[in-house]
């Protein structure tokens, strides 16, 4: 009977050191904060030159890069079109996207600087989630204001050199006259353009975190690897552990 019970004690003393083991083990494989912190700007960053490489080929097609009129921008194009001025349109929305193009290629620092400067205080949150787009969220709601005030005189200085403001003013100018137009088109551009340019790097970074989270291939740093392979797992242990 001692035997038994030796035993019995034995093997339950085995068990709990082994699921304490097993304990050990899976926080030693978890990545620290400080790797999980390094592996979400990773993300950040390559979602960055993932948008610098979009906004590099303003003939992409991609619609974040073409310059689009504030407002109902389709009906203003059709408007300025229906009375002949199809050319000066074409001029502006060639010019601002140009000056948008150069603004961003400009702004390269100020984007990649911005990630390396967040504080990223809940990394595990941000990493085992299910919301694929979680560090591009709290990187967009934390740094945009940053962004807006430094990107903003990069694109007034691109849309000045190009000449983009003047032909934006003598479209304006036409524009404001037709009669019944009850919204007048503003005469500066700047904020306009600067946060359709973040917003499109925003777009981009997410797209690009969504790859990562989903895809291997998109993992280009061991850190990517390490810290989106960890997430993934655990995402699957908590799911298993609800059921």
């Amino acid at each position: 009977m001692k035997r038994l019970l030796l035993s019995g004690l034995l093997a339950t003393t085995l068990f709990f050191s082994s699921c304490d083991t097993l304990k050990q083990v899976a926080s030693a494989l978890a990545p620290s904060e400080y790797e999980m912190a390094a592996g979400l700007r990773d993300a950040l960053t390559q979602g960055l030159f993932s948008g610098f490489d979009a906004f590099a080929n303003p003939n992409s097609g991609n619609p974040l890069v073409r310059f689009a009129f504030p407002g109902d921008a389709a009906k203003i194009e059709k408007t300025l079109k229906d009375i002949g001025m199809t050319s000066l349109v074409n001029q502006v929305t060639s010019k601002f996207t140009n000056a948008m193009v150069s603004a961003v290629s400009s702004a390269k620092p100020i984007f990649l600087n911005s990630v390396k400067q967040m504080n990223l205080r809940d990394v595990v949150n941000l990493l085992v989630t299910d919301n694929l787009h979680a560090a591009t969220d709290y990187f967009k709601n934390t740094m945009s204001p940053q962004l807006m005030v430094a990107f903003r005189p990069i694109v007034d200085s691109t849309a000045n050199l190009n000449g983009a403001n003047r032909e934006w003013t003598n479209l304006v100018n036409v524009y404001n006259k037709i009669p019944f137009i009850n919204k007048p088109l503003e005469n500066s551009l700047t904020d306009f353009i600067a946060a359709r340019a973040i917003d499109g790097m925003f777009v981009s970074v997410a797209d690009e975190e969504e790859k990562i989270r989903t895809r291997y291939e998109f993992r280009k740093t061991d850190m990517m690897k390490r810290v989106f392979g960890y997430a993934e797992q655990e995402l699957v242990r908590r799911k298993q552990a609800q059921q």
